[in-house]
């Protein structure tokens, strides 16, 4: 089963009350935040839900690998240290990232990870617009592997 980030890209003004439930759940509450979710029917029925707000895609490991190592943060907005990743049992970023897709550890049952990242908005800002959708000249909705170069611009 593949991981997917989803991005939330558009902030909190007008936002319908039904679709700012369905961002609660994702845990998508401000802008420029992602998480991880697993690939499924409903997860992917409530992105379809909310894809006026978000991007999503397919993570590959190296982007994981770099995401967890720069914007990964314990409870108290402490950064990871490789004293965490050995006493969880991992050597290096890359492993817990490879571990995390290939669904050997869940990245929600981690002690102390919060399930979220804040990223900063991408460097040298959006090409296109943020109120409309990928097949329409936009940034917003599904766009598979491209995912990962976007992530390596709000890193």
């Amino acid at each position: 089963m593949m991981k997917i980030i989803a991005i939330r890209i558009r902030g909190k003004v007008d936002v319908p009350p039904d679709v700012k439930k369905t961002l609660d759940l994702l845990k998508l509450r401000r802008k420029n935040t992602a998480v991880i979710l697993d690939d499924n029917p409903s997860i992917k029925g409530m992105l379809k839900k909310v894809e006026n707000w978000i991007t999503w895609g397919e993570i590959d490991a190296e982007t994981l690998s770099l995401l967890l190592e720069k914007r990964g943060r314990l409870i108290g907005n402490r950064k990871i240290a490789p004293k965490y990743l050995q006493k969880l049992g991992f050597n290096s970023f890359k492993d817990l990232a490879n571990a995390i897709l290939n669904n050997k550890i869940d990245i929600k049952n981690l002690p102390e990870f919060k399930p979220f990242f804040r990223l900063h908005p991408p460097k040298g800002g959006f090409k296109k617009s943020i109120k409309k959708t990928i097949g329409s000249n936009g940034e917003l909705g599904y766009r598979g592997k491209e995912i990962n170069s976007l992530i390596k611009k709000m890193c």
